[in-house]
């Protein structure tokens, strides 16, 4: 499978180096190519590419934006490219305009995850992974045995059926749970103030939310 991944930060870096070991196709898109050629010289399977040529390379994507741009990329990226394709959403609507903690710039009544499926109406748009650090996305065991949590949500639940069987063979993800369709971007979006200080005072390796029942 070819997967393409919007954003060229340390999340997007960890998902396609993640993706790449277990022989993916992976194409990193990014408004700088060559900021990353380091990158992809030490990774002779790894692409990198502008936002529309990773949204067309990839048959299912990763947005891996920071929220602020996660509109922008989306646009760059072109919705055409996206059609009918899977693009998980990683994105956090954070807002460090007055320092540490963020506050969030859209929730309660709206998620940065429903914004973009109104700008994509076509594409098939999971929330997930959005609530945990960049290694614990792609190694779950590595933080208490893998004994926590992965909220998923949207509005096509065939491609969140998809995309859960997917999380488990890429990433070994046992406990996935659906939140319904997309509106449950408000509740895990909203879950980052509190991960945050948690994070500032526990490490952000160190938690990860799990539900017991």
């Amino acid at each position: 499978m070819k997967v393409g991944i919007l954003g060229s930060g340390m999340v997007g870096q960890t998902i396609a180096l993640k993706l790449g070991k277990i022989g993916l196709e992976v194409m990193i898109g990014t408004r700088s190519p060559e900021k990353l050629a380091d990158l992809a010289a030490q990774n002779p399977g790894l692409k990198v590419g502008s936002f529309s040529e990773c949204a067309g390379f990839g048959e299912l994507l990763f947005n891996a934006s920071k929220g602020d741009a996660s509109l922008d990329v989306i646009r760059s990226a072109g919705k055409e490219n996206l059609a009918g394709k899977i693009l998980v959403d990683i994105a956090n609507p954070l807002d460090f305009s007055h320092g540490m903690p963020p506050t969030l710039f859209v929730g309660n009544t709206d998620s940065l995850a429903e914004q973009i499926q109104r700008i994509l109406p076509e594409t098939k748009v999971i929330k997930a992974f959005n609530t945990m650090a960049a290694a614990v996305m792609v190694e779950p065991r590595s933080l208490a045995g893998g004994d926590h949590s992965l909220f998923i949500c949207g509005n096509d639940t065939e491609a969140k059926v998809r995309a859960a069987a997917l999380f488990k063979d890429w990433f070994g993800w046992s406990d996935i749970i659906d939140i319904g369709d997309l509106s449950g971007a408000r509740a895990t979006e909203a879950l980052l103030p509190l991960w945050i200080r948690l994070s500032m005072k526990l490490g952000p390796g160190a938690i990860q939310f799990k539900i017991m029942r």
